[in-house]
């Protein structure tokens, strides 16, 4: 299962990149349209998710410290503020639909938001990584954390 955490963690960053690619294949799209961002969406939508919780359910599977489970399952939280994010700035706009300030202030978010997300897979792909070179990394960790007396 250790193994299988790395792989699918590993997919998971990939996948993030390429989402970077499909933003930008959806900004310089000629003539823009709705479908522009079809890939981009797609994969935040479906890919990053499903791929999330497989990751977090290996994690768990795979008896990864609980810190490291939790930063498994932090991507599927900001994928859905990257959601938010995105509405809301295309909720901001003119009249004329046009951009505004506060539009391009809450786009500028979403990005950054992204790059947020993308340093938690890598420290998550560190550590499944870390775990599937150390068989006996749980039982180490386990040995060396203190012991509670219960009298």
């Amino acid at each position: 299962m250790r193994k299988a955490f790395a792989v699918v963690s590993t997919a998971l960053l990939i996948v993030f990149a390429l989402q970077f690619v499909f933003a930008a294949v959806g900004a310089f799209t000629k003539p823009q349209a709705d479908s522009s961002y079809a890939l981009h969406s797609l994969t935040g939508m479906a890919v990053i998710p499903l791929l999330t919780l497989l990751t977090t359910l290996f994690a768990y599977l795979a008896k990864a410290p609980g810190r490291l489970i939790g930063l498994s399952i932090l991507p599927l939280g900001l994928t859905i503020l990257q959601a938010l994010l995105a509405m809301l700035a295309n909720a901001f706009t003119d009249a004329s639909g046009g951009s505004t300030v506060a539009g391009l202030i809450v786009g500028g978010l979403h990005a950054v938001n992204g790059i947020v997300a993308v340093h938690i897979v890598v420290a998550v792909v560190r550590g499944a990584r870390k775990l599937a070179q150390s068989p006996n990394a749980v039982e180490r960790e386990s040995a060396a954390a203190p012991s509670v007396d219960v009298a």
